[in-house]
């Protein structure tokens, strides 16, 4: 007898094609049959050891988060309630071009300092690899959910070439296209980039697009956090496009927003270019978090100058006062690129964690608001954040426009992404609220997509893109990896006031067959594991 029948589901398989209703049954990890219609056909209904009555319930594919900052959080917390009670069965990690894999000792410190804000420092973290594989590796020891990874283009830099701007050297440009051809091969799905971050920013396109070129080879893909999505968003998006034609690598976008005031209403210029891309044959994909605000760290706002040697020589030019002052007239006066070419509008920047807890009276306010407070000018304020903090201050950037979120949403090569930061008092509700609010408020609310395509961009088209033969879809012989959620109730509970309360309507998601939320709990299980790059 099989494991489990889940009875009179309506299912949506994430292939887009309208709901059936069905009876399905999971075996040993896997889909085994789908008997549609039974009850009304009168047919012999499956049995199995456990059944579900799933009446009023959509059985879909587990969703795929395209770009989440989970690196440590799954190693760290195997509850993991964020992201498994969204329905999430599948994470993309690596991202932004920076993580802890490939690293010597020297680069595994800078780089834990450099994202502090993001994942935390790692003091509760064993770090007993040094490779992708070992990484990879570590995972495969039990987490929550399955997880995926990007070599980031940006550790592999600070390895080679360490954190100075200037050009790879040909003997550094050949370690580094062999340590990503070594990420590759043990299992790494393609190479991600943070072309505002350092020390990813320093590399020229002749050098990404020889990194491209072997990640192409192996059948990866390419996701860059390009150079800007400010003042040169629309340049920037073509750079990557150019790049990676050249490079014969298909292209994913990261957080593909068109934000800040300059770019208001002009998101069906970006998708007329990806169009233009598309029907001459390059392979596109996106993702996009289903919210205005943006999150990042304090620090990532400074200009490359000033970020050029690691975070020690980021603190050591803030603590200079005539250095400081020229980093403050890049951020206000002639826009860094950090912050994407604009100048900082302080009143936009609110700060959402912070490393140090006896700065947490900042946390919810805007850098505007925390100045008045203190009688000072804002750069006084965020200097003294960040060096305070040493750099570990999370922020969000209120510079989105909905009318954008909802043009890119509805193009044919999206797909969701929850881009989520978990740490921090504050931090974005995206992290706990992604998937539900494009069920929720997009789908059910305001009808931008039906029930179906939302299903698909969040399940079948990203596992296309990582090209997963048996994830994705609600088929038999496909990995159990599912959703049971309802249609008229799911919701984000996560909102900017509490950004950490968990979704509401999707009571059961399993992964490789076992309930990581059972009757809208979590469960103790902790069946993810590393999903590794298909060989061509």
């Amino acid at each position: 007898m099989e494991d489990l029948v889940i009875r009179d589901a309506d299912v949506v398989d994430g292939s887009g094609a309208d709901a059936y209703r069905a009876d399905v049954v999971i075996d040993a990890g896997r889909i085994v049959s789908i008997v549609k219609e039974a009850a009304a056909a009168g047919c012999q209904r499956p049995r199995a050891t456990r059944e579900i009555d799933a009446e009023g319930l959509v059985l879909s594919p587990g969703f795929i988060d395209m770009h989440a900052h989970s690196d440590l959080a799954l190693l760290r917390d195997p509850d993991h309630s964020a992201k498994a009670a969204q329905g999430v069965t599948l994470e993309v990690l690596g991202q932004d071009g920076l993580s802890y894999a490939p690293v010597d000792d020297r680069t595994l410190e800078e780089v834990r300092r450099a994202i502090t804000g993001w994942n935390g420092y790692g003091d509760d973290i064993d770090f007993d690899w040094r490779s992708v594989g070992g990484y990879l590796d570590r995972l495969d020891r039990g987490i929550a959910v399955n997880a995926a990874y990007l070599i980031p283009q940006g550790t592999v830099r600070a390895l080679v070439v360490g954190w100075e701007d200037r050009a790879a050297t040909p003997a550094e440009l050949d370690r580094m296209r062999q340590l990503v051809a070594e990420g590759l091969e043990q299992g790494a799905v393609g190479l991600s980039s943070g072309l505002t971050y350092t020390p990813g920013m320093y590399a020229r396109d002749a050098e990404l697009t020889e990194l491209c070129r072997v990640v192409g080879s192996y059948g990866g893909y390419y996701c860059p956090h390009h150079r800007s999505y400010g003042a040169g968003a629309l340049e920037a998006y073509a750079e990557m496009v150019a790049l990676t034609r050249e490079a014969g690598c298909p292209l994913h976008l990261a957080h593909a927003t068109m934000n800040f005031g300059v770019n208001k209403g002009r998101a069906p210029e970006l998708l007329a270019l990806l169009d233009r891309a598309l029907e001459a044959g390059a392979d596109i994909t996106l993702d996009t978090y289903p919210y205005t605000p943006g999150c990042t760290t304090l620090a990532a706002l400074l200009p490359s100058w000033a970020s050029e040697g690691g975070p020690e020589e980021i603190l050591a030019r803030l603590t200079d006062p005539a250095t400081a002052g020229r980093i403050r007239h890049d951020l206000e006066v002639t826009g860094s690129d950090g912050c994407h070419g604009v100048p900082v509008e302080w009143e936009t920047i609110e700060i959402s964690g912070v490393a140090d807890p006896a700065l947490g009276d900042f946390v919810g306010r805007t850098v505007q608001e925390a100045a008045d407070l203190r009688g000072e000018a804002p750069w006084a304020t965020a200097r003294r954040l960040l060096v305070r903090d040493r750099l570990g201050t999370t922020i969000l950037q209120h510079v989105g426009h909905e009318e954008n979120v909802r043009a890119i949403m509805r193009h044919r090569a999206h797909t969701g992404g929850s881009d989520g930061i978990l740490r921090g008092s504050k931090p974005h509700p995206r992290a706990y609220g992604t998937f539900p609010r494009y069920l929720g408020h997009y789908v059910r609310e305001l009808g931008v997509l039906t029930l179906e395509e939302c299903v698909a961009h969040l399940t079948s088209r990203p596992a296309a893109r990582l090209r997963l033969p048996d994830r994705g879809l609600v088929r038999e012989g496909y990995r159990a990896d599912l959703v049971l959620f309802d249609p008229r109730t799911v919701a984000p509970g996560a909102t900017f006031a509490e950004p950490r309360r968990l979704p509401t309507g999707i009571p059961y998601v399993l992964v490789d067959g076992r309930f990581v939320i059972e009757d809208g709990r979590r469960t103790d299980a902790l069946p993810g594991r590393s999903v590794r790059r298909t060989p061509l």
